[in-house]
């Protein structure tokens, strides 16, 4: 039987040790402060920032959620991230993705001050953490697989990771992050696409394979060698008329043939997805830490 890496269980202690920080910083007069802001009303979208909003009441942090109208124009956009920038009471802020299609994302995310853009997506925040400078924030989804491994006890230094995707959002950060020299790094990273040739030899190479290519149950038994690690980024809705609601969630590795060759795998949900909004938690104190340094 695989070892199931339970996120849940590891984002719970996150938040076990975020509240002590927070406990410190509220005593010095400072509330961590993030603000949430969604455009728009993607059903999938609100339901994260809801979450989003609960956990930072939940820890005594200092929550904005901005919900704004579906037609609002760039300008107005920027204008507020402008506005957030500026206020002493936000340590981080958040633009949930993806916005409608009037609005250019790059730019908006090139507006947010580094300092505050706690989701790891500003190009200062990419280039630091492509020269290994760790005073930038990391992007949430990569900096949880990585928390996740180490809370696990899985060496990471030495060994063989494939990156299945090749994303801002994941592949290419989780990658740079896992290569960078220290705790949690040193790691030989190969990073594959759907587009790479001969994918099972390469994903089979694997000691540690990530999977984030976006397609349900992508990774079959063929693809994981016996007794590699197996992280899950995928999250993916399919058809099942055979349950209630008539979907099912599944990640881009299909569990019950991979599980049985793994010798540690994160299940779908409760893996991955716990993680990235405990990082998000993180980068917003450690965002309001830094402020004051």
């Amino acid at each position: 039987m695989p070892h199931f890496i339970e996120g849940r269980a590891i984002a719970k202690k996150v938040y076990s040790e975020l509240r002590g920080e927070i406990a410190e910083l509220t005593k010095r007069g400072r509330t961590p402060g993030l603000s949430v802001v969604l455009v728009g009303d993607n059903p999938a979208s609100r339901a994260y920032v809801r979450s989003k909003d609960k956990m930072c009441r939940d820890l005594g942090l200092h929550s904005v959620k901005l919900e704004l109208p579906a037609d609002t124009t760039q300008n107005e956009l920027l204008a507020r991230v402008h506005d957030l920038n500026g206020d002493p009471a936000i340590h981080g802020i958040l633009v949930q993705s993806p916005p409608p299609k009037q609005i250019n994302e790059a730019a908006i995310v090139r507006a947010i001050d580094p300092a505050k853009d706690v989701d790891g997506f500003h190009p200062a925040n990419v280039a630091k953490l492509a020269l290994g400078d760790k005073s930038g924030f990391v992007p949430c989804t990569p900096l949880g697989c990585q928390r996740l491994l180490i809370e696990s006890g899985i060496e990471i230094a030495g060994a063989h990771v494939v990156v299945l995707g090749r994303s801002m959002i994941v592949g290419k950060p989780l990658a740079l992050l896992l290569m960078r020299k220290g705790r949690g790094g040193d790691a030989t990273v190969t990073v594959a696409h759907s587009r790479s040739q001969r994918l099972a030899e390469i994903t089979r190479a694997a000691d540690i394979l990530i999977a984030a290519i976006g397609q349900p149950e992508f990774v079959r038994a063929e693809h994981v060698r016996e007794g590699a690690v197996v992280i899950d980024v995928g999250i993916n809705r399919v058809d099942d008329p055979s349950v209630e609601r008539g979907y099912r969630l599944v990640g881009d590795v299909a569990f019950a043939e991979v599980s049985e060759k793994a010798a540690a795998i994160t299940p779908v949900p409760g893996g991955v997805g716990p993680m990235t909004i405990a990082m998000l938690m993180a980068n917003t104190v450690r965002a309001c830490r830094q402020s004051s340094q």
